[in-house]
């Protein structure tokens, strides 16, 4: 995500800091283009992340490897269609909203396994 910030800020020579105009272009926050990137970018570290951690923790459950296994994959496929439609091709809704809820999904029922197996 990173990589398409800088390359819509590249591209229109609009940058977040003055330094980063001394090759031309100017500074801007505004640009709907950056900020639609940038925006899927932040919803992407506000789901992987906390994913990462319930699926570590998710393991520990010992689950069907069939399950754990396809949730996993799920989940990605989910994650990776979400930031597409949200960052590279717009495409209008509900395809980003079912995207970011059946990630979500995933997320809760491996966190309430957790909390189940461990209370």
């Amino acid at each position: 995500m990173s990589v398409l910030t800088a390359r819509q800020r590249m591209g229109k020579k609009k940058f977040i800091s003055p330094e980063d105009t001394a090759f031309g272009g100017k500074v801007s926050h505004d640009d709907p283009d950056i900020e639609r990137v940038r925006r899927g970018h932040l919803n992407d570290m506000e789901n992987i992340l906390p994913f990462f951690v319930i699926g570590f923790l998710y393991v520990f459950v010992n689950p069907a490897p069939f399950l754990a296994v396809n949730l996993y994959r799920l989940f990605t496929a989910a994650r990776v269609v979400h930031t597409i439609v949200y960052t590279v091709v717009v495409i209008p809704q509900p395809s980003r909203a079912i995207a970011f809820f059946v990630g979500y999904t995933i997320t809760v029922y491996m966190g309430l396994q957790v909390i189940f197996k461990f209370l």
